[in-house]
């Protein structure tokens, strides 16, 4: 009787192991009679033979390809934002006044878009950045910042980079320092991005999502001066009637 409960226990559990188990069905394709199942697996990239690299190194390798993926949209979007103040500025920005009211104007913007990001970048994301849009732009980050507002902001900020180790004079070398970013750069250029990130992580990248890539800021003439004056004047003096009335 014992040996009867016991059969008839195991058996429930084996159908109970049936019933609950998991599976995909298969495609397949029948050739001359003969059954082939087939099916799709993701890419790998394979390093080639020879390489060798401590754990550290690979420690700085996944570093290395965690934030290239979360900053470099950020530069590629600063590259176009450069062009298009280069365009405003030769095609409307005929006094230096003018030239520094926009830029001024450009830099606010610039905070308003990206400020919580870059804030919330670690410093070695800061640095891949600024690396980064040195490539992009063809310019340092020290020359942008003299060219676009002045030597002693260029200056201030060196300074300020230098307590950090880094040096925004620094060209970005993609044969010496910058080696391994300018193959992650081929990597993203190429359409590949995607499925090697997933080789490395398992998992495919977070995409990084800019808010916008034009900037609405425009160079003032004096007639636009006057007419924010105006407007200004206008909404102190309904303000100032409102509470009159209350």
């Amino acid at each position: 009787m014992l040996m009867l409960a016991c059969l008839m226990l195991c058996l429930g559990a084996q159908g109970q192991k049936k019933k609950n188990k998991d599976g995909v069905p298969m495609l397949y394709i029948v050739e001359n009679g003969d059954t082939v199942f087939v099916d799709s697996i993701d890419p790998i990239w394979v390093m080639p033979r020879g390489t060798k690299m401590s754990k550290g190194d690979w420690r700085r390798q996944y570093k290395l390809i965690y934030n290239f993926n979360k900053v470099y949209p950020y530069a590629l979007a600063g590259s176009k934002m450069m062009a298009q103040v280069d365009s405003v500025i030769a095609a409307d920005a005929t006094k230096r006044s003018q030239r520094n009211a926009y830029t001024r104007d450009v830099m606010f913007e610039l905070f308003e878009i990206f400020g919580k990001d870059i804030k919330n970048m670690t410093i070695s994301q800061g640095v891949l950045l600024m690396r980064l849009v040195d490539r992009e732009c063809g310019i340092p980050p020290y020359e942008i910042i003299k060219e676009y507002r002045s030597t002693f902001s260029a200056k201030f900020w060196q300074m300020i980079a230098k307590l950090f180790g880094q040096n925004l004079k620094r060209r970005y070398d993609p044969e010496g320092a910058d080696a391994r970013t300018e193959q992650l750069v081929n990597k993203w250029n190429s359409g590949e991005w995607d499925e090697f990130y997933y080789s490395v992580f398992f998992e495919y990248p977070r995409k990084t999502v800019i808010k916008r890539e034009h900037l609405k800021s425009t160079v003032k003439t004096r007639e636009d001066k006057r007419r924010r004056a105006e407007e200004a004047e206008l909404m102190r003096k309904s303000m100032k009637e409102a509470k009159e009335m209350l």
